[in-house]
């Protein structure tokens, strides 16, 4: 994502802020990579009918956020969360992002054994609703391609409460809300 650790009126910074459209606060609000590209949208779960929702919602080229790319796994980024995903025997997996105090815990019609119970289980200990993902937002991501990929549990952990970014102030009850969610998914798949 672009975090702000760009030089402004660099030829990066400047070529990132013509791609700001729609336009949001500059590069605080970017939920993309410095390419323009989306890498929650990256995945080869279900990409086509992300690029078709987003598509029919305008988000046709390179910007601040819902640009799927031109292909799944475009961006460097998201081919590397993939190969070193594929390099290793995940039995779980928890993909982090803000906000909404969330889980995601469902793909389509895949059902991983033991999935919703230990979805309950983090909800429990986190405070945390467990939901599924709404159609909108519900292909392409890490946790869709984790579960239809391997057949185990994923989720899509939205944490804290506000506007986009979180302050910095949130880390305390973010991490209390959390610490627990992570042990229990440390232990879970033993």
């Amino acid at each position: 994502m672009v975090t702000g650790e760009i030089e402004p009126g660099s030829p990066v910074y400047r070529s990132a802020l013509a791609m700001n459209d729609p336009p949001v606060r500059f590069p605080e609000a970017w939920r993309a990579n410095i390419r323009g590209v989306d890498l929650n949208l990256q995945y080869p779960a279900g990409w086509e009918i992300a690029r078709q929702l987003k598509y029919a919602a305008g988000f046709v080229k390179p910007g601040p956020r819902d640009f799927v790319g031109p292909y799944p796994l475009s961006e460097p980024e998201s081919r590397a969360v993939y190969d070193f995903t594929l390099s290793r025997n995940f039995r779980l997996a928890l993909a982090y992002h803000t906000q909404g105090k969330v889980i995601y815990w469902k793909y389509q019609d895949y059902l991983p054994p033991r999935s919703q119970e230990i979805g309950m289980a983090l909800s429990r200990l986190s405070g945390y609703a467990l939901e599924t993902t709404p159609d909108y937002s519900g292909h392409a991501g890490y946790k869709d391609w984790f579960i239809q990929n391997f057949n185990r549990p994923a989720y899509t952990i939205e944490a804290g409460i506000g506007t986009n970014p979180l302050p910095l102030s949130q880390f305390g009850e973010i991490y209390e809300d959390n610490i627990g969610m992570l042990t229990y998914a440390l232990l879970a798949t033993r």
